[in-house]
């Protein structure tokens, strides 16, 4: 892996990837969606800990369930989006070190530490979202990812009975990009990086 990637995959992945809102009325198939968790899966996080957990709001009835939680200017496009995934984190997560990181007793850096086990869980399930985004647009996927949406009438609706608390949701499918808007300024490398 030592060679850079063509500039027609920089431009999928960053460069012509936008954040969509309108969708064209193409199924995601889910044999797409599991190819989708076998890559996005593969990301790093500390200590393989993979707190992540993903909910693929699909059918109409579990859409209908959604739609009241969403904020409005999050219902319409939402609704009209092939998928919904909630991405989540599950508190608990170190449960499964023994299994992801069988080499050292990881169990133990987290049972009876509520803080650290949050902040690892947000962390490292924030970042395998991240990785979900970017392995979707190397399926030929675009996404909508968003906040706006009630976190705990989620998470009630959605992950009852579970310790999974939602983070953030991302809408897939085929984007529809005849509303698209130019492309929001972003900052030059000396505005938020440093070389020491």
């Amino acid at each position: 892996m030592t060679e850079k990637l063509p500039d027609a995959s920089l431009d999928q992945l960053f460069r012509d990837a936008r954040t969509y809102n309108a969708w064209q009325d193409r199924d995601v198939p889910d044999s797409l969606l599991h190819e989708l968790i076998d890559l996005a899966k593969l990301g790093p996080t500390s200590a393989n800990c993979s707190p992540a957990r993903f909910l693929f709001v699909k059918s109409r009835a579990a859409k209908e369930k959604l739609k009241p939680h969403l904020s409005e200017g999050n219902r319409e496009k939402t609704m009209k989006a092939p998928v919904c995934a909630i991405i989540g984190y599950d508190l608990d997560f170190y449960e499964h070190l023994p299994y992801l990181f069988p080499h050292t007793n990881a169990k133990s850096w987290f049972e009876g530490k509520p803080k650290k086990i949050e902040q690892t869980a947000f962390r490292n399930g924030s970042l395998q979202g991240a990785y979900l985004i970017t392995a979707a647009r190397t399926l030929g996927l675009d996404c909508g990812p968003m906040s706006g949406f009630d976190n705990e009438a989620v998470d009630k609706e959605f992950f009852a009975d579970t310790n999974v608390k939602s983070n953030f949701l991302c809408n897939l499918g085929f984007g529809d990009g005849a509303d698209l808007k130019p492309r929001a300024p972003r900052f030059r490398f000396d505005q938020i990086a440093l070389i020491v």
